[in-house]
């Protein structure tokens, strides 16, 4: 097992290396095809043996160029917070998207790294009602640059496909008050309506 989780690692830290090296579009194409893969066919998935996403693969709408800003990452005060899973993270900036502001956390644990978890009005709704992961250099998930966000590559943590996982979720400086269409959604039966 611990070969295969560093396998899954290795995976994934290759697959956003080739994101970085590609157009965005071209990347956000390569992401997805190569989590769909991931999805399906590693031990490590999060899903579920008899999830029928190992088949069909990921809800990912085609990428919108219109959700992706580069901007600074600027200071704000520090603070730290334990998040569900007991995960430790301390507050190291803020980033102004044009849908709001979201907190640049550092991971105290978990591998560190830079970490933007967002919380957006479709959660509950058509995308996981905690939020989805942005940026998490812990895994290789940041594009490069400045900062680099890119809505169009919002995931879902593993637990919103598996309640055995335990996933740090956005806190309270990581909601957007919109909503944001793009990035991995829930399968079209799951999808509730407001």
């Amino acid at each position: 097992m611990t070969l295969e989780l560093l396998a899954w690692r290795r995976t994934v830290s290759e697959l956003y290396a080739e994101v970085r090296a590609s157009t965005p579009e071209a990347g956000h194409a390569l992401w997805t095809a190569g989590r769909d893969e991931l999805f399906r066919t590693s031990s490590q998935s999060p899903l579920l043996a008899d999830d029928p996403r190992r088949t069909t693969g990921l809800p990912v709408p085609p990428y919108d160029p219109a959700w992706r800003v580069e901007i600074p990452l600027e200071p704000a005060p520090r603070s730290t917070r334990v998040l569900e899973g007991g995960v430790g993270m301390r507050r190291i900036g803020l980033l102004r998207t044009p849908w709001g502001t979201l907190d640049a956390w550092w991971l105290e644990d978990y591998s560190g790294g830079l970490f933007v978890p967002v919380k957006d009005r479709t959660a509950g709704c058509t995308s996981y009602g905690a939020g989805r992961y942005l940026l998490d250099t812990a895994k290789g998930a940041d594009l490069g640059g400045s900062v680099v966000i890119d809505l169009n590559f919002l995931y879902h943590p593993s637990c919103a496909y598996d309640p055995a996982w335990s996933c740090p979720l956005a806190p309270e400086g990581n909601v957007l008050d919109v909503p944001v269409t793009v990035g991995e959604q829930l399968p079209a039966e799951d999808v509730r309506l407001s």
